[in-house]
């Protein structure tokens, strides 16, 4: 059981009673092998700037197939990814018939509410308790705090230069884009601007000055409220509080006699209301801290405010952002080797380095915002404001990032607008014992799928919520930015259930399209992008949303990054079926179909392909015979020789054509054997049916990081692969590259060859057949040489390649209608014959 203490109190973390769940081999099959090589004698050059792959006929005569990647020796280093310039133009036209998410009466409506919502009037609210408080709200920030403005909307006309096909969806292009200017102007008008907008945590919640503590809370649905706690004695006739004509409800307490504040850090806190649905006692909205107490199943929200001796200094800057980004994907809570809830300080002192050696430059952590069950995964938050508790206290999170940045990593967060806990003790469902306060009300409130709640974007209340949990983020814990969970759910009335995306431009802009959920997501990138500017922002989408890695200024929805999700899914379509029924075209096809000029980060494999009830990657290939063939000692097996192949060909294979940026999950760098179960207990179903716990168990909840580390172990040579994958990327940033053709996808070889940057990859996925002497196409004449090689022993392989062999061109074959070609002459692509 982990621990933690606060204040002089020792919080044990424990797991809640009783808790129901909210979430959501072959043998005989032979061995595969890569190499790398690189060239000599380098001319400048460049080809296809800008474009997505390029693929020539896969059965073309003159372009012989291998097995290796190639690079020019004498390379510059240097690369840099494709830009898009901004423009300004002419104002967009306001559709007047145009509403896609709602009818035309409530439009007009939701309208009015929001031009007579909550304005900058609020902040200068008189109460003559407390001037000093007032006064520090509207104060500036301190210099060191001070961001760039947002620059203001551009015209949004962009797009269809990039796509001329969306000029046929201009009508709703134009509609979400106005809606956006539209609010952009709301905004600044009311509160001044979207930097003051996103600062609601500097005026909600529990607000401290020199005088005493302010606290205010949005609920309109409430008809009288008070604040209670440990302070108090939980006495909800103590301290009542008064509403404004907005539903803010307030209360300010002045400090004690002896100067002391009125609330300890450390204590209790509730709000106590009379709602709609009777008398209930909620967590602040705005808690920054939220903790269960030994044996309860709720939560209770902590008044956070340590003294300064005991708050966290951030010691180092914030890396800037990598041209090339590779993520590592974490959880904190299952980063031990033993079967336990890890901690944030565990994780800081223990993962943090891990990642670095292994040579990836972002870490993504997932759970960071408080969930009261875990098995959730962290996707059902309670507590948006609040870091888990579970890993430890919020001080140790920011030193954990702290120590991130000393090591030159981004720090992602997984964060979670998307939905929310359906908990009424706990989170916001019912918050003022109304069922619309922060979700739509009725069927449209409710993801019947995760069984939780769903956020009202077109609220004003909502947006200010939304953006400041971003802001808070970013701001106080110095996060480099955000992978968006669920993007796919917001953008659509059916969110992306029981739904297939063709492609078909109608999927994207039409009636299903929830226009409020867009115009939310690029106020949150406008927000990200204008205040900091080398934050990254991701968003995971699946539906393959046209304009969704375009900037907001030409149109666009303004993520950095789209997640390739299909990539994890056709291994696993691919995984199930014997190795002879796999296409070499297929594979292409699904790593490069990507949008041009909209970055994606690919994928084998993350924390989704490893839930229980899936199998990792390695487990696909191996299955039980990782329990019994993994040591070196022992004889193998060729499903274990054909399993660490393949594995190190699948993560290469999608390093280098599946996108601008990677992600890897923790332990799947080396092969990790198990699923992933969260302690959990029996759960039952909307239909009424059953899913059996397993009686609270750890043990898959945990990663094994000594069997990777192991030099006795196979699992040693595929995460030494991992590492020389990023070495490779850092050395020729082959990701980020204008250049990316496809030479080769040939059926009947199965060889996949293609040419990213400067390097040629050539890939050998035949079950039996090795080639000696084999051509490849290739642009750049000279010398090349090995710079890579998947067969190598220090990898599991069996160094069937000679790395010290020279491969030259000769001239005679041309690569496409403009440009010359030749070949490589005399490369080997082994595969061990085991048939």
């Amino acid at each position: 059981m982990a621990a933690f203490t606060l204040a002089g109190i020792r919080f044990p973390v424990v797991s809640p009673v009783g808790a129901g769940g909210r979430s959501g081999g072959n043998g005989g099959w032979k061995s595969s092998s890569l190499s790398a090589l690189t060239k000599k004698d380098y001319r400048s050059w460049k080809v296809f700037a800008g474009n997505s792959s390029y693929d020539t006929d896969a059965t073309s005569a003159t372009v012989a197939a291998s097995d290796k990647v190639l690079v020019p020796d004498g390379i510059s280093d240097d690369s840099s990814s494709s830009s898009v310039n901004l423009e300004e133009g002419s104002e967009v036209q306001e559709s007047e018939a145009f509403s896609p998410s709602e009818d035309k009466e409530n439009e007009v409506v939701r309208k009015a509410s929001i031009t007579a919502g909550p304005n900058v009037e609020v902040d200068k609210v008189e109460d003559m308790q407390e001037p000093a408080l007032e006064k520090a709200i509207e104060n500036e920030p301190e210099a060191e705090d001070v961001k760039p403005a947002v620059p203001p909307p551009g015209d949004g006309q962009k797009i269809y230069e990039i796509d001329p096909t969306l000029t046929a969806h201009r009508v709703h292009l134009d509609y979400r884009y106005n809606q956006y200017r539209n609010m952009r102007e709301l905004i600044d008008k009311y509160e001044g601007s979207l930097d003051a907008f996103s600062r609601g945590y500097k005026k909600f919640g529990f607000i401290r000055c020199e005088n005493g503590i302010t606290y205010r809370e949005w609920a309109p649905g409430a008809k009288s409220a008070s604040l209670i706690g440990d302070f108090n004695n939980w006495n909800p006739n103590a301290d009542t509080m008064t509403q404004d004509e907005f539903g803010v409800w307030k209360i300010f307490l002045p400090n004690n006699a002896d100067g002391s504040p009125p609330i300890p850090h450390g204590s209790r806190v509730k709000i106590h209301m009379d709602t709609p649905s009777g008398f209930k006692d909620s967590i602040p909205a705005w808690i920054k801290f939220s903790v269960q107490a030994p044996g309860e199943i709720p939560y209770n929200g902590i008044y956070y405010d340590p003294p300064v001796e005991e708050k966290h200094v951030f010691q180092h800057p914030q890396p800037k952002r990598p041209k090339s980004l590779r993520i590592y994907e974490s959880h904190v809570g299952m980063s031990s080797t033993e079967p336990k809830i890890n901690t944030y300080v565990n994780f800081r002192d223990e993962v943090l380095p891990r990642i670095k050696k292994l040579g990836y430059n972002a870490v993504q952590i997932m759970a960071i915002q408080e969930h009261s069950y875990y098995a959730s995964f962290g996707y059902h938050v309670t507590n948006f404001f609040a870091p888990s508790s579970r890993f430890g206290t919020p001080e140790e999170l920011k030193s954990l990032i702290d120590r991130a940045h000393e090591l030159g990593l981004l720090v992602l967060m997984d964060i979670v607008h998307s939905h929310a806990s359906n908990n009424v003790l706990d989170g916001l469902n019912m918050f003022d014992g109304t069922d619309s306060h922060y979700f739509h009300s009725g069927s449209r409130g409710h993801h019947w799928m995760w069984d939780s709640r769903l956020f009202n974007y077109g609220s004003w209340e909502v947006l200010r919520y939304l953006l400041s949990n971003a802001r808070w983020w970013l701001d106080e814990y110095k996060f480099d930015g955000f992978r968006f969970d669920g993007v796919t759910s917001m953008m659509y009335t059916h969110h992306g259930l029981q739904t297939v995306f063709t492609g078909n431009y109608n999927e994207y802009f039409g009636f299903a399209t929830d226009v409020d959920a867009v115009v939310y997501l690029m106020l949150v990138n406008d927000l990200i992008h204008g205040l900091f500017p080398e934050a990254v922002s991701i968003g995971e989408d699946v539906s393959g949303m046209p304009t969704f890695c375009i900037p907001i200024q030409d149109g666009g929805v303004g993520f950095d990054y789209r997640l390739h999700m299909a990539i994890a899914d056709k291994w696993i379509e691919l995984l199930k079926k014997s190795e002879e029924k796999w296409q070499m075209g297929d594979i292409v096809h699904t790593l490069t179909n990507r949008r041009w000029l909209e970055k994606c980060v690919a994928y084998a494999e993350s924390h989704d392909q490893a839930l229980v009830g899936d199998k990792t990657i390695a487990f696909w290939l191996m299955d039980k015979d990782m329990y019994d063939f993994m040591a070196l000692d022992r004889p193998s097996t060729p499903r274990i020789d054909r399993g660490i192949a393949l594995h190190k060909m699948i993560r290469l294979i999608t390093m280098g054509l599946g996108g601008e940026g990677y992600l890897n999950f923790m332990g799947n760098e080396f092969g990790h054997p198990e699923w992933i179960d969260f302690p959990r207990v029996d759960q039952r179903l909307p239909d009424g049916s059953i899913v059996p716990g397993n009686n609270f168990s750890y043990d898959k909840c945990r990663r094994r990081f000594d069997l990777g580390d192991a030099n006795y172990l196979r699992y040693r040579g595929m995460q030494e692969f991992d590492h020389a994958m990023h070495h490779l990327e850092e050395a020729y940033s082959f990701m980020i590259s204008e250049h990316q053709y496809i030479s080769r996808k040939d059926e009947g070889d199965r060889v996949i060859v293609f040419e990213r940057g400067d390097l040629v990859f050539v890939f050998n996925f035949h079950w039996t057949n090795s080639y000696m002497d084999y051509r490849v196409g290739c642009l750049k004449p000279g010398k090349y040489k090995v710079v890579l090689d998947s067969d190598d022993k220090l990898f599991g392989g069996f160094s069937r390649i000679d790395p010290t062999v020279d491969y030259f061109s000769s001239e005679g074959c041309r690569i496409n209608q403009t440009s010359g070609g030749c070949t490589l002459a005399g490369i080997k692509v082994f595969q061990k014959p085991w048939r």
